[in-house]
């Protein structure tokens, strides 16, 4: 870590922690910031680096290494209208139709008017692309929902990882200060209620173990997906929806979580297969896979005008229904044509998690099956990223934005990732009056060390809610899986309510009956940050009654624009219950009232 050694802090005790707070040990020790970063992909060290560059003091917190997120697993690309005949208004309108009616279109344009620009900004910063060796012009594939080749990859299918390195070397160089293997908590607020920092816990890191405290006037939350609520998804296992959650206690609005992508062709593994799963990317598609049964049948022929390469809802939901159809537990994806020279040179990637597994797409068709991959809804944020709190924003796949509406558009996710977090730091830069920090952690010595993962002290100094035993996070996997997966319905989604109510209820009980809960740490905080994020998924999923987008209701099979063309938000409350209620249009507020100023809806 780059971050400096920060020694036990005095002062009058913080603020006791809110009844939803995650029950943790007070602070130990204390840092101070500008900017604190919570999350290391793409949307993180963007705005790290840009609000660096302005001259902020900025501390970067990531739960694992600074590579460890979701995006060094992105294969596929980053789409911007980067070649010849291609526009800003063609990506628009791709994106649009993906979105099933539920984009922001001012957002959107924002997305692809700024994105080019952000891309080279990415390669000045030390990203390298696949490029023509004659020409030197970036190479650009398709993937599904584009009518055009406007996807930049790297490393054939390690783009996600090849934009990570240079990104995380930039941060290094520019000597910004990072916290590496840290959870985040909960977030500080001053007496007026504006974001004036975290509370953090770090593990294995000697005289900074334990429960700590970052202490700044603009939090900006980047912490990736929340696909490990399911029991198999593409997402890495860090992706526990933290962010989400901590916005969620912190009173701030959340939006389309019921809108979670299940990605069309990942590695099936077998019925048994749990945690993280080898995608395959849409590219291969893109270059030319098709789809097929076991008895070689092209089925997405004739479902849709672009076949395999039609939206992946679309596509999620034609492998669905064939597999039901033919009471199979996978499809193949076929791509012996490509050769053993493509194979090597394109997909290097996929190709080896492919043969690790057993499986040599050079003479054999892929299995595949959908498996959870992006969360389109997160915390809700205007086109500066700032959410309901104020001094708090939210960028990346964390965050709500308007642009991916009920289904992202392949390849828009880095994109976003990118415009937005230089949003966000033009945003802070114009802003630099930075609000006195909260009192100090309650006085006291440094806490002793304790093993990674480990929280320190027995007791929950302080304060916060009951929190779920690690082995809850297995029960509320299954239970989303079953009941909130790809396939929904009225009687799925309330069964798995009840379940998950009950798996809350039963933790709160023997807190009000007992005095005791699980034990902090960071299993027991990853557990109780998966079943509030898979609590407010099912609710807004129940309260939809339709099919639109990547949320699919059997009991509703078609889209009703006229009762749910709008948008689903939810907050909170104080007692841990949830409030969700419906915008009036498809379109989040106008400018003028959405929180494009100090004062939020």
């Amino acid at each position: 870590m780059n971050a400096p050694q920060h020694e036990p802090t005095s002062g009058p005790p913080a603020p006791a922690a809110p009844a939803t707070a995650l029950r943790a040990p007070a602070p130990g020790w204390a840092t101070e910031a500008d900017v604190v970063v919570v999350g290391s992909g793409v949307a993180g060290l963007t705005v790290a680096l840009r609000c660096a560059a302005a001259g902020a003091k900025v501390t970067v917190v990531t739960k694992a290494r600074l590579d460890d997120g979701s995006t060094r697993w992105a294969q596929g690309g980053i789409a911007a209208a980067l070649g010849e005949g291609d526009t800003p208004g063609q990506h628009l309108d791709d994106t649009l139709v993906a979105g099933a009616g539920l984009c922001d279109e001012q957002a959107v344009r924002m997305l692809v008017t700024e994105g080019p620009d952000a891309v080279r900004r990415l390669i000045e910063t030390g990203a390298r692309f696949d490029a023509d060796d004659d020409t030197g012009e970036i190479l650009l594939t398709r993937e599904g929902g584009h009518h055009r080749r406007r996807i930049a990859h790297a490393g054939g299918d390690a783009t996600g990882a090849e934009i990570s390195r240079a990104l995380v070397g930039a941060v290094r160089a520019a000597g910004i200060d990072t916290v590496e293997n840290a959870l985040v908590l909960d977030l500080l607020k001053d007496a007026s209620g504006r974001a004036a920092g975290v509370t953090l816990h770090v593990m294995g890191e000697g005289a900074r173990d334990g429960v700590g405290a970052v202490h700044a006037g603009a939090v900006v939350l980047a912490t990736g997906g929340m696909g490990q609520v399911f029991s198999a998804t593409t997402n890495p296992a860090v992706s526990t929806g933290d962010g989400v959650a901590l916005a969620l206690r912190a009173g701030a609005e959340v939006s389309d979580l019921e809108f979670v992508q299940f990605h069309p062709t990942v590695l099936w593994l077998g019925p048994e297969a749990e945690g993280q799963q080898p995608l395959v990317s849409e590219a291969v598609r893109g270059e030319g896979a098709h789809l097929v049964d076991a008895d070689g049948v092209r089925f997405m022929v004739g479902q849709h005008e672009l076949a395999e390469l039609a939206p992946r809802d679309i596509v999620a939901k034609g492998i669905m229904r064939r597999m039901r159809e033919q009471g199979t537990e996978h499809m193949y994806l076929d791509a012996r044509h490509f050769g053993a020279r493509m194979w090597e040179h394109r997909f290097p990637t996929i190709l080896a998690a492919c043969r690790a597994h057993g499986i040599d797409p050079v003479t054999q068709p892929i299995p595949v099956a959908p498996a959870a991959h992006y969360a389109s809804g997160g915390v809700w944020t205007d086109l500066r990223g700032r959410t309901t709190v104020p001094g708090l924003y939210a960028c990346g796949e964390t965050a709500c934005t308007g642009v991916h509406g009920a289904n992202r558009l392949a390849s828009n996710s880095l994109l976003e990732g990118l415009v937005f977090a230089e949003r966000i730091a033009a945003d802070i830069a114009e802003r630099p009056s930075i609000p006195d920090p909260i009192p100090g952690p309650v006085p006291g010595p440094t806490p002793e060390p304790a093993p990674p993962g480990a929280a320190t002290g027995a007791s929950a100094r302080g304060g916060g809610g009951a929190l779920l035993a690690p082995e809850a996070r297995y029960a509320v996997q299954r239970i989303m899986t079953t009941g909130a997966g790809v396939l929904r319905s009225a009687e799925s989604l309330a069964h798995a309510a009840g379940q998950l109510d009950r798996v809350r209820e039963d933790a709160v009980e023997t807190l009000r009956r007992d005095g005791k809960t699980a034990e902090p740490g960071v299993e027991t905080w990853e557990a109780t940050n998966l079943l509030l994020v898979a609590r407010v998924l099912v609710a807004a999923a129940l309260r939809r009654e339709e099919t639109r987008g990547c949320h699919w209701r059997e009991d509703r099979p078609d889209r009703d624009d006229a009762a749910w063309q709008r948008h689903l938000l939810v907050t909170l409350g104080p007692d841990g219950s949830l409030d969700v209620r419906t915008t009036d249009s498809a379109a989040f507020p106008s400018p003028t009232t959405r929180p494009e100023t100090e004062s939020h809806p």
